[in-house]
C-alpha cells in the first residue's frame, strides 16, 4: 500500500511542478507574450486539462499493474499487437480518404461501410491495449535507465510516464532580423492548414516576425504526450527523450529551459543525445527484430582513372543543404540583408523541394525550432556552436549517467564551454 502511496505521491509532486513549468512562459517579456496570444487564445492547447485526465488513466492502470505479470515473450506479443493495429488503422484511413476522394464513387459512406465498421473495432481495440501497452514499454525504458545509473533506489525519478495522443501543434516566433526562438505557443491539434497559414499570416502581419506553425513528436509535460507511431525504435527514443527533460526539469539546467535560446538549445540537443541513446538500448535488449540491418562492407575498388570518374550530380544530401541554407541565412541577417534571406530561403525550399523533401514554409521561425536539436553535426543548427559543445561534452564523458548528471548543473552557455574545457 505505501508503495503505491509514494508513487501517486511522486505524481503530484511532478504535476505541480509541471503545472509551475508551464505558467511561466519564459518568453523575451510579458507584452510581446500577450501580443502573440492575441491571436491564439482561444485555439491554445490546455495541458492542465489533459495532464489531469491522463494522471487519472494511468493511475487506474498502475493500480492493476498488469504489465509487471505478463512475461516477456508476453510483453512482446502485446506490443507487437498494438504496433499491427496502428498499421491496420492507418491503412484504413488510406482506403477511407480514396473512397471518399474519388469523384466516381456516388455514395462514398456505403461504399466506404465495411472499411469504416472495421476502422471503429480498430479504434475500439486501440483503446483497450493502448494503456497496457505504454506501460510495458514504461517498464522495459525503466529497466534500461536503472541499468544506466539514471534512477534513484532503482526507480526513475520522477516515475516514467508516457501516453499516446494526438499532440498539439507548435506555433514558433522569432524576429526577422535574426534566427531566434522569442515565442513557442501550443495549439489545438485539429488546426486545418487554411487556419495554420492565416494564423501565421496574420502574426507575421501584426508583429513584423517570422511564424511557423509546426507538428511535434512529444511534449515533456506529465505524463509526457507522445505522437502515435507504430514506429518501435522512433517511439522508443521519443519516450526517452522526453522523460530526459522531465528528469532534466528536476535540475537547473531543466528549470532554466526558457532563461535563453542557448539553454533551449542545451537541453533539446542533450535529451535528443540521451534519447537516441536509451531507445536504441531498449530496442536492443527487448526488440533486436527492429534493429536496423547491419551494412555488409563491399570490397574497397580501385579507384578509376581520370578518363573514368563519374560526371553525374551528387547525391542529394538534405542535412548538408540545410547547414549551407543555415549559415548564408546567418551571415545574410548579419550583414543586415532581411529581405535578400528570406528570398534565399524560398528559393532553397523550392530546391529542396524538388529533391523529394516537403517543406511548407522555411524561414527565420523554421531555423529557430530545427535548429535546436543539434545532437549531429551540421543540419538546420548550421555553425551555431552550443550543439556542438554538448556533444563534445557527450564525447567526453566516459558513459551516458556521466555526461547528463554533468549537463544537468549547467546554468549558461558559459558555463557548459568552462565544463568542456576542465573535461579536456
Amino acid at each position: 500500500m505505501w508503495k503505491w502511496t509514494r508513487r501517486i505521491l511522486l505524481i503530484v509532486i511532478v504535476l505541480w511542478i509541471s503545472i509551475l513549468m508551464f505558467s511561466n512562459s519564459g518568453m523575451p517579456s510579458l507584452a510581446f507574450d500577450e501580443r502573440v496570444r492575441i491571436h491564439t487564445r482561444f485555439i491554445e492547447f490546455d495541458y492542465i486539462s489533459w495532464m489531469l485526465d491522463a494522471l487519472w488513466r494511468k493511475a487506474a492502470q498502475a493500480a492493476l499493474g498488469s504489465e509487471r505479470f505478463l512475461t516477456s515473450s508476453q510483453q512482446q506479443v502485446v506490443i507487437q499487437h498494438y504496433i499491427d493495429l496502428v498499421n491496420e488503422n492507418r491503412d484504413l484511413k488510406s482506403k477511407i480518404n480514396q473512397i471518399y476522394a474519388d469523384p466516381n464513387i456516388r455514395q462514398p459512406q456505403e461504399a466506404a461501410a465495411q472499411y469504416l465498421q472495421r476502422q471503429h473495432q480498430v479504434l475500439e481495440e486501440m483503446n483497450h491495449v493502448g494503456f497496457l501497452a505504454e506501460s510495458v514499454l514504461q517498464l522495459q525504458l525503466a529497466d534500461i535507465l536503472a541499468a544506466s545509473g539514471l534512477t534513484a533506489a532503482g526507480q526513475p525519478l520522477p516515475p516514467l510516464q508516457y501516453h499516446t495522443t494526438p499532440l498539439p501543434y507548435a506555433l514558433i516566433v522569432s524576429p526577422r532580423d535574426v534566427i531566434r526562438q522569442d515565442a513557442d505557443i501550443s495549439l489545438l491539434p485539429d488546426l486545418t492548414l487554411d487556419e495554420i497559414v492565416a494564423l501565421e499570416e496574420k502574426v507575421e502581419k501584426t508583429l513584423n516576425v517570422s511564424a511557423l506553425v509546426v507538428p511535434v513528436g512529444g511534449v515533456g509535460v506529465y505524463p509526457t504526450m507522445v505522437m502515435e507511431t507504430s514506429d518501435l525504435p522512433w517511439l522508443s527514443e521519443v519516450v526517452a527523450h522526453e522523460w530526459i527533460h522531465n528528469f532534466l526539469t528536476l535540475r537547473p539546467l531543466g528549470m532554466l529551459y526558457d532563461e535563453s535560446p542557448e539553454l533551449r538549445i542545451i537541453n533539446e540537443t542533450a535529451a535528443s543525445i540521451a534519447g537516441k541513446e536509451l531507445g536504441s538500448l531498449a530496442v536492443e535488449n527487448y526488440y533486436p527484430q527492429y534493429l536496423p540491418e547491419p551494412v555488409a562492407v563491399k570490397p574497397q575498388a580501385a579507384a578509376p582513372q581520370p578518363e573514368q570518374q563519374s560526371t553525374g550530380p551528387a547525391p542529394f544530401d538534405f542535412r548538408a543543404a540545410m547547414h549551407e541554407t543555415r549559415v548564408t541565412v546567418d551571415a545574410l541577417l548579419t550583414a543586415g540583408k532581411i529581405e535578400e534571406a528570406e528570398a534565399y530561403m524560398e528559393e532553397r525550399r523550392q530546391l529542396i523541394l524538388e529533391n523529394g523533401y516537403l517543406i511548407r514554409k522555411l524561414n527565420q521561425a523554421y531555423f529557430a525550432f530545427h535548429g535546436a536539436y543539434a545532437d549531429s553535426p551540421g543540419g538546420a543548427a548550421g555553425e551555431d556552436p552550443v550543439g556542438a559543445a554538448v556533444r563534445d561534452l557527450r564525447a567526453q564523458s566516459p558513459t551516458l549517467e556521466s555526461f547528463l548528471r554533468r549537463i544537468a548543473w549547467v546554468t549558461s552557455f558559459e558555463k557548459l564551454q568552462e565544463l568542456v574545457i576542465r573535461s579536456k
